[in-house]
């Protein structure tokens, strides 16, 4: 009589659960990596908040707008006009007088990034938002819905901060979305 070789039922059923066992642990890593990375974003809107006001505060001038930036930190800093309104021109050097001054980390005027590998930039009105506004781009649709609810009132077009497309509601299969806060 010949003996039957394989795997019982109890054996293969094992297997299963191990291996639901761990795709569950991969996916339930993704969503916390996801989480803090949102974390983050949210983090980055209120740290440049926080970083322009601060310079508000000690220099009576916006970043980027300040008249006196060349003769505070020397070459190469360029100074703004003073005229309260950070203007196309000026945009690079927000991020020059922010560094300057100790307010933000690194050197120069490129743009920082966050999480999601977007750049985050400062301008004069954005997303139909009039005044000072943080813009950050490459925000996936579902992100910056959740961003929304967090800060502000879950409508993309409508409140302090909004997407640039002009819709309500966030599409969910885009990856590159812009969005944009009011300072």
């Amino acid at each position: 009589m010949k003996k039957q070789t394989g795997f019982t039922l109890i054996e293969i059923a094992i297997v299963l659960v191990i291996i639901g066992l761990l795709l569950g642990g991969v996916l339930k890593g993704q969503e916390m990596m996801t989480n803090a990375k949102i974390k983050r974003v949210a983090n980055d809107f209120n740290g440049v908040s926080a970083a322009i006001f601060s310079y508000l505060d000690r220099y009576s001038f916006l970043p980027g707008d300040d008249v006196n930036a060349n003769t505070r930190w020397g070459n190469p800093v360029v100074d703004g006009n003073g005229d309260g309104i950070i203007d196309a021109a000026e945009e690079p050097d927000v991020w020059e007088h922010l560094r300057s001054s100790g307010l933000v980390a690194g050197t120069g005027t490129t743009n920082p990034t966050h999480s999601f590998g977007g750049t985050i930039v400062i301008q004069q009105n954005g997303a139909r938002i009039t005044g000072t506004v943080i813009c950050m781009n490459n925000i996936p649709g579902k992100t910056a819905e959740i961003l929304d609810r967090q800060v502000d009132d879950g409508n993309g077009n409508a409140g302090d901060f909004r997407q640039t497309v002009n819709s309500t509601t966030y599409n969910q299969n885009v990856s590159n979305l812009t969005v944009c806060k009011k300072l």
